[in-house]
């Protein structure tokens, strides 16, 4: 793992760039955790017509069901917050295993997205894949912007469904240590 901005399995706080940190997820972070998760679904369903309360509702219900979804397929996960000068801005889910690691979910409010933060991140997941010398997978919705940014960093599809790609990102068999884009350490 990286000496700075490495997502650690203890969480403990590691600065990515000047002001962005991680931290691993509170029991106070709740309400946090909702607002992002309902961010990310707010211009799906603000076209279905829904009022204020049936919005709330399905998003408490989907929210409820994504966090059971992940403690149950990804009960080792680290859970982290993104921090941007101390104030969230948005979370990572890792899942390291001896085969490899697994970008769960990594999530940022929109205001603080096209900046540079999710790419540092994955940069430096990348950067620690490369020291364990283990490939990084993910999935993403095939309509989500971020796919873009996943193949920029050197991910190539590795299969797909109707509404997702999986995505895999493998190390040099060089044994290169340098990540094209990498932050410095």
């Amino acid at each position: 793992m990286c000496d700075a901005g490495a997502p650690s399995r203890s969480g403990e706080d590691r600065e990515v760039f000047t002001g962005l940190s991680l931290r691993s997820v509170q029991s106070g972070d709740g309400d946090f955790l909702f607002r992002l998760y309902a961010s990310t679904r707010q211009e799906e369903i603000s076209s279905w017509n829904w009022d204020a309360q049936q919005q709330a509702a399905f998003l408490h219900l989907q929210f409820k069901a994504q966090s059971l979804g992940y403690s149950a397929d990804y009960p080792d996960a680290a859970h982290s917050l993104i921090l941007q000068d101390g104030a969230p801005i948005g979370r990572v889910i890792l899942n390291r295993t001896e085969p490899g690691v697994r970008l769960v979910d990594i999530s940022i409010l929109p205001e603080h997205r096209n900046r540079g933060v999710g790419a540092a991140i994955i940069r430096d997941i990348i950067a620690e894949c490369v020291t364990l010398g283990k490939p990084l997978a993910l999935q993403v919705r095939k309509v989500n912007p971020a796919a873009r940014l996943y193949a920029r960093l050197g991910f190539t599809k590795a299969g797909e469904d109707e509404i997702y790609a999986q995505m895999r990102w493998e190390p040099p068999s060089n044994g290169s240590h340098s990540v094209p884009g990498a932050l410095p350490h």
